[in-house]
């Protein structure tokens, strides 16, 4: 059976590829994967522990997951923010709160290759039923550690990306009466200077859209499954990568 196999940042580098093909006996399980991955490419062994692998777009409960004609496998190192998990959306409840903010869920949570316009995103929740609007933007800094800066490019496995943006979204709302709140992160290149992402709360009052917006740059920072390389003045590149991907345990 044919396995297609995406690898994004240093996971790329090790595979020397972000996409490629394997062909592996029927019945075999991700094991039987990363064993002939790494015998193709040895530098893989020692990242792979660092990794966290999804088939079809949902993490992979462990080597012993079963693998199928066609499975798309995922490799994805420590994302750019820190740890944690990437959950699939679930509906939030809209009992009691204000007509939706514009736009649904879908424009409201997503991935765009284009300059970010903050009062553009913050219109999408604006409502005279919200008296408290909240926007954060984060741009990409000159420098790290003393290093100028040039550019940063950002990678994103995108269907898991915008799912988990979008369970972001939903669980703040859900948490908040009333609050309406969006996400939207650039990928490819973004200078130095310019956003990369913005975060939009609106609540009918300010405690909640403080703590919401907050809440949701730094799930995302933990959660989503985006990269960024750094570019540096000096013709040097390097990813920045923290935790991986992994799950948490459910509240007791």
């Amino acid at each position: 059976m044919r396995i297609r196999v995406l690898a994004f940042a240093t996971a790329a580098e090790a595979v020397g590829a972000g996409e490629s093909e394997v062909e592996l006996p029927e019945g075999s399980r991700l094991a039987d994967l990363r064993a002939e991955l790494e015998r193709r490419h040895p530098a893989l062994a020692e990242l792979w522990p660092r990794l966290a692998v999804a088939l079809d777009s949902r993490l992979a409960g462990g080597l012993d997951a079963p693998l199928t004609d066609g499975v798309e496998v995922a490799l994805l190192p420590p994302v750019s923010g820190g740890s944690g998990r990437t959950a699939a959306a679930a509906p939030a409840s809209d009992a009691g709160t204000p007509p939706p903010a514009s736009g649904g869920p879908a424009r409201r949570a997503r991935l765009v290759d284009r300059p970010l316009d903050p009062a553009a995103v913050a219109a999408l929740v604006a409502s005279p039923a919200r008296g408290a609007v909240v926007t954060f933007f984060g741009t990409v800094r000159d420098h790290h550690r003393g290093r100028p800066v040039e550019r940063l490019h950002y990678a994103a496995y995108r269907p898991m990306a915008e799912r988990a943006l979008a369970a972001i979204v939903d669980a703040l709302e859900a948490e908040h009466e009333g609050l309406a709140a969006a996400i939207v992160h650039r990928t490819g290149e973004v200078p130095a200077g310019e956003p990369s992402v913005v975060v939009a709360v609106a609540s009918p009052h300010r405690e909640a859209a403080f703590a919401a917006a907050r809440e949701a740059i730094e799930r995302l920072k933990r959660e989503v499954p985006i990269w960024k390389r750094e570019h540096y003045a000096d013709g040097g590149a390097a990813w920045r990568e923290e935790e991986p991907l992994a799950p948490r345990p459910a509240p007791g």
